[in-house]
């Protein structure tokens, strides 16, 4: 793979000086046209050998281009902060919005590598971690993200004598690091291990451009003729438009023949006295309270879901668990229709940005599955978006976990009778006129479309690591007594389990 790498490609000062003026202002017009349009984000990865040119040519990008719509990001060893967080969590914080560009020196390819080759991390775990970046290459991809793979290479050869003049400068010697003495130390092992990563991840949507970096014109060229390519290749990316024909595979779970659902079959009958209620609340509350002060959370997270049809009891059930918790402890994340910064990003970006450090948790009223719900049914992206979300999802509650996240999902199940009747009593209610609205009254209209959707999603998310809980509903206060029971107990089996980072 590096082979064509370790020519020692050249270019001579006449060609440089006629293509970089041509490709200095081609970009920047292609820069300004991708801001304009803000149809896609371009995000540039910067990866290789010590000494290749990577810095040079991330300040070169900065200065060919207008560097106030580029975002420009190092990435070093992973700071402790950071691992309180699933691993892709650092990188989902600097993704540019669409129209934007990113520059990531060091990315998500820096740690695997760097931990399969100086670490020892085994085999089987820097496998498992290219697979992920797989996934989440495709994910950005299809949500309108244009990636630049740049890997910059020098042979051992070549490398040990750019260090080697370096040092003998006392101009530059300064750039010669501890760190990168001992990389060189490790070439061989690097580049076998690098080699692997490449191959493995070059997918068709997000390949890798292997740049011979021994002649620093050659090598800006080659970057910057490469970007401008992905920069064209963006702005003739045709618009999204939802509301695309479904086609087979079926997208409705197949029903037994008598056409009982999921939600239907729950038992809607159950119900509990006040007095029984608020025994039970003063019990579970003061259980929950202990499990959240338990020394053991702070090896853990916590991630609540409610979901349910509208006027189901979420906000009212939050309530009665928030009460039970120290405020410094959680935070409440009350999810909406995306906004106009929130639409530039992929869906999941704004999700991620409320995922809580080890010993913290967040309660998302409403979440992510809104992409299979709300957006699906009301038509609000594509089939194919709305289909491949299902995996999507699935990936990124696994890395919840396996940071040590406790995912807890509840879905708060209520008849459309019972729905009606709250209606009404909103509407009497003058303190609650502001709960409904006319939108509430349209999706009962669509009651089958939607339970068909929570039928399915229920059917493909409900994984061992994060299970749905369908509570039914229809009296508010049998259904607060069990979410809080089914709560506390998720709790006492997370914290008995060693984590797995542990």
């Amino acid at each position: 793979m590096f082979e064509s790498a370790e020519i020692g490609h050249q270019v001579d000062k006449r060609h440089w000086k006629e293509e970089s003026v041509r490709l200095r202002h081609a970009l920047l017009d292609a820069q300004y046209r991708l801001l304009h349009d803000a149809r896609a984000a371009v995000v540039i990865l910067v990866n290789g050998v010590d000494g290749a040119g990577r810095g040079e040519t991330v300040n070169l990008l900065n200065e060919w281009m207008d560097p106030r719509h580029i975002r420009t990001e190092a990435f070093g060893p992973i700071t402790a902060q950071e691992r309180g967080h699933p691993e892709m969590w650092r990188f989902w914080q600097v993704l540019p919005p669409k129209g934007r560009i990113g520059i990531l020196f060091g990315s998500w390819y820096t740690d695997p590598i760097l931990a399969h080759v100086r670490d020892g991390e085994k085999h089987d775990r820097f496998v498992h971690r290219l697979e992920r970046i797989r996934q989440f290459e495709r994910m950005l991809v299809s949500e309108g993200v244009v990636l630049v793979k740049l890997w910059f290479h020098l042979s051992k050869k070549a490398a040990k004598a750019r260090m080697k003049a370096l040092e003998s400068d006392p101009k530059t010697a300064w750039r010669v690091t501890p760190q990168e003495r001992e990389n060189i130390q490790h070439y061989d092992r690097f580049v076998r291990v690098s080699e692997e990563a490449l191959r493995k991840t070059g997918i068709g949507e997000a390949p890798w451009l292997v740049i011979d970096g021994s002649d620093p014109a050659y090598r800006s060229l080659k970057a910057g003729q490469y970007l401008l390519d992905a920069l064209t290749h963006a702005l003739k990316r045709p618009a999204v438009v939802p509301g695309v024909p479904e086609s087979w595979p079926p997208t409705t779970p197949m029903r037994g023949l008598d056409e009982r659902g999921l939600l239907a079959t729950q038992d809607y009958g159950r119900r509990l006295k006040r007095k029984g209620y608020e025994d039970e609340l003063e019990n579970l509350q003061g259980r929950l309270a202990l499990l959240s002060r338990d020394p053991r959370m702070q090896k853990r997270s916590l991630v609540l879901v409610f979901e349910g049809m509208d006027a189901a009891g979420k906000g009212s059930t939050i309530r009665r668990i928030t009460q039970a918790l120290d405020a410094r402890f959680y935070r409440v994340v009350p999810v909406a229709a995306p906004n106009e910064n929130e639409r530039a990003q992929p869906y999941l970006w704004r999700f991620w940005r409320y995922i809580p450090a080890h010993g913290k948790a967040v309660v998302f009223d409403r979440s992510w599955y809104g992409r299979v719900l709300v957006e699906r049914v009301e038509g609000y992206c594509s089939t194919q978006d709305w289909m491949r979300a299902y995996g999507e999802i699935n990936e990124y509650e696994e890395q919840l976990t396996e940071a040590g996240a406790v995912i807890v999902k509840f879905w708060l199940a209520i008849t459309p009778e019972e729905q009606l009747k709250r209606f009404k009593a909103r509407e009497a209610t003058p303190h609650k006129n502001y709960k409904i609205t006319e939108d509430d009254w349209r999706n009962r209209e669509k009651w089958p479309l939607y339970e068909r959707a929570v039928e399915q999603m229920v059917d493909r998310t409900s994984t061992r690591m994060a299970p749905w809980h369908i509570v039914a509903s229809d009296d508010k206060l049998w259904s607060r007594i069990e979410v809080l029971r089914l709560l506390c107990e998720r709790l006492e089996r997370a914290l008995d389990e060693v984590p797995a980072r542990d």
